[in-house]
């Protein structure tokens, strides 16, 4: 069964006068294990993707479905449900709490999911291991370099056991060598068997997926299983 099917998905909105297609008709399923690049430029529908894909933002038309669930027609309280059993997000300004340490950040996700503080604290350690800042636990943000805190973004990303990675521009704010070790913790993650999608008008970024699916003017320009790949 795909993770993500989107059936002739549309998102259009008014803007004045003017009907802007975002997003018009797409047709797109993603695998299990997948690692899959969304590239375009500014304005070709890649965010807007990626927002219905994260249950951030609802089509204007069409179906879709993940791991099974219809979630086109679901209402504010049943996506941010989803999000938080079926989507680990990454973004490119990390979106840490200031004032919690790196382990209090990961273990956030986990405080709707009901578990007792022991349990959160035992996850949260292992996916900060994982990320290989165990060391780093109890450091708050401003304590960490940007690649230090992306590391506990992921973490937070993961440790709810996502059917997704879903990371908008997770580089965006990184030096070329903090972005290599990034890219090579999600070809790590990739290896054991995550589904990673992300967002990027990098090619260099985009060189590290397993698909590469173009964007231009809404609709999706190509979709090719990525033959050059390299990984460090």
């Amino acid at each position: 069964m795909p993770v993500i099917e989107l059936r002739k998905i549309s998102r259009h909105y008014q803007m004045g006068q003017q009907l802007i297609k975002a997003v018009d008709a797409i047709d797109l399923t993603i695998d299990r294990n997948e690692y899959v690049m969304f590239a375009g430029s500014s304005g070709s529908g890649k965010s807007t993707v990626m927002n219905i894909v994260g249950c951030l933002d609802t089509p204007t038309a069409g179906e879709y479905v993940l791991n099974g669930h219809n979630v086109a027609g679901l209402d504010e309280n049943a996506l941010a449900e989803i999000r938080n059993l079926e989507i680990g997000f990454i973004f490119q300004t990390f979106n840490l709490l200031p004032r919690a340490t790196a382990l209090k950040n990961v273990m956030q996700p986990l405080i709707y999911r009901g578990m007792r503080y022991s349990e959160r604290k035992a996850a949260a350690e292992e996916v900060l291991d994982r990320v290989g800042l165990a060391a780093r636990a109890n450091h708050l943000p401003n304590e960490l370099s940007g690649g230090q805190r992306q590391r506990v973004a992921i973490a937070r990303a993961l440790v709810t056991r996502p059917s997704i990675l879903l990371a908008d521009e997770p580089t965006g704010n990184l030096d070329s060598q903090t972005t290599i070790e990034i890219l090579g913790l999600f070809d790590e993650l990739h290896r054991a068997g995550q589904t990673i999608v992300v967002v990027t008008h990098e090619p260099d970024v985009a060189a590290h997926g397993t698909r590469i699916i173009r964007l231009r003017d809404g609709r999706i320009e190509s979709d090719k299983a990525n033959e050059r790949r390299h990984v460090h």
